[in-house]
């Protein structure tokens, strides 16, 4: 089988800025004209290799600060690898926050019909599946009201069912799959399980191993010295417990 999404030798470092304070009122003036150095740099992904297929969920566990949302973020394509490449194959749908998902200053309407183009849809297909998108997202009464406007749970949802209705060949999911209340979340989990059985790869990143567990395919424990294990679900969570990092239970991921 031909893989949606394959991640070669990936790697990408942040600058690293030091506590610094001017020695007089002088220093800071000229300074402040200047764009100021790093100290230096340091790595949060490096040497980094793996496929992710059609059809499967591929959920990925470490502790904070190792790079799991760098990853989601460089796959989406918002920010470019300093080593290595990503290939991927077909449309990418992205839930990463709600902050990059919704314009807080337009109304639910004008979300729906601006992500859905950016998303790839033509406007005609935003049109065919717009009351989909409301429907599933439970907002009918708000649809006209600014996004800033919305609960946290209003926004979620929102983001979610747009990303869910664009068919997307990728999904990427940044600790947002499950949300809202219970009934929701199982709305969550059967779209997912049906863009899955349409051939959606999706890559999972949750602090909740029973979750984890419960509905990817594979799991990969990522690690300050990059992927320390890969495989199946069960194997992969009971590596990271036994290195002291997971509760097994709803409690989730220690960070």
């Amino acid at each position: 089988m031909t893989p949606v999404m394959t991640v070669d030798n990936l790697g990408k470092r942040f600058r690293r800025y030091g506590v610094w304070r001017p020695k007089s009122v002088i220093e800071a003036a000229f300074l402040g004209w200047r764009r100021r150095e790093p100290d230096d740099h340091f790595w949060v992904l490096r040497g980094v290799n793996f496929e992710v297929f059609p059809g499967e969920m591929l959920g990925v566990v470490g502790r904070n600060g190792v790079g799991k949302s760098t990853l989601l973020t460089l796959v989406a394509g918002l920010m470019r690898a300093d080593e290595g490449h990503i290939r991927v194959r077909g449309q990418v749908s992205a839930l990463l926050d709600r902050a990059r998902s919704l314009h807080p200053l337009l109304t639910g309407r004008e979300n729906i019909q601006t992500s859905g183009l950016l998303s790839g849809l033509s406007r005609n297909q935003v049109t065919q599946r717009f009351d989909q998108i409301v429907e599933f997202a439970e907002i009918e009464g708000f649809l006209d009201a600014p996004v800033r406007t919305y609960s946290s749970g209003m926004k979620a949802r929102l983001a979610f069912s747009v990303a869910v209705h664009t068919d997307p060949d990728i999904l990427l999911v940044d600790e947002f799959l499950f949300v809202g209340d219970q009934f929701f979340q199982d709305k969550c989990t059967t779209r997912i399980r049906t863009l899955m059985q349409n051939g959606t790869a999706v890559l999972l990143t949750s602090h909740i191993a029973a979750r984890i567990s419960a509905h990817c395919n594979r799991a990969m424990w990522l690690g300050s010295k990059g992927i320390q294990a890969l495989g199946s679900p069960d194997e992969v969570l009971a590596q990271y417990q036994a290195g002291g990092h997971v509760s097994t239970g709803e409690r989730g991921l220690n960070s």
